[in-house]
């Protein structure tokens, strides 16, 4: 099987509310995501998908709603309030109904492309050079 990858980035603050770490306090990354889209089988072209394509459909459904914004958890009560205050102030937010981490966010990126990426077949969420979290389709 034939398989592309294209990588975006974006930087966004979020909070891990009920976690026991540090990740309970506000803070930010710069999360890289890898968007992998496989040839179908009997597919014979020398081109999977053009990388422009797959930048643009990333730019468009992620990084245009997530870059530079507060990404929070519209369930818990003490995000949605901090959230409140960010949009007051004109800033950014992207509300979402699950908690952010990466696992959740890698799941819900695939949600997001696949409707315009059929041979769509990984998502992975880097939160750190050296950590990530994968989402595939099997």
């Amino acid at each position: 099987m034939l398989t592309v990858t294209k990588s975006i980035k974006f930087d966004a603050a979020h909070i891990l509310t009920n976690h026991q770490g540090l990740c309970k306090n506000l803070h930010g990354h710069t999360y890289r995501v890898e968007v992998g889209v496989a040839q179908p089988p009997d597919d014979t072209a020398d081109m999977v998908i053009d990388f422009k394509d797959l930048k643009r459909l990333g730019e468009e459904l992620i990084v245009a709603r997530f870059d530079h914004a507060f990404i929070y958890d519209s369930t818990s009560q003490g995000e949605s309030e901090i959230a409140a205050v960010v949009e007051k102030h004109g800033m950014r937010t992207a509300a979402l109904p699950f908690r952010s981490t990466a696992e959740n966010l890698a799941r819900h990126f695939f949600s997001l492309l696949a409707p315009s990426l059929p041979g769509l077949r990984f998502i992975r969420v880097w939160e750190t050079p050296e950590s990530c979290a994968e989402y595939s389709k099997d």
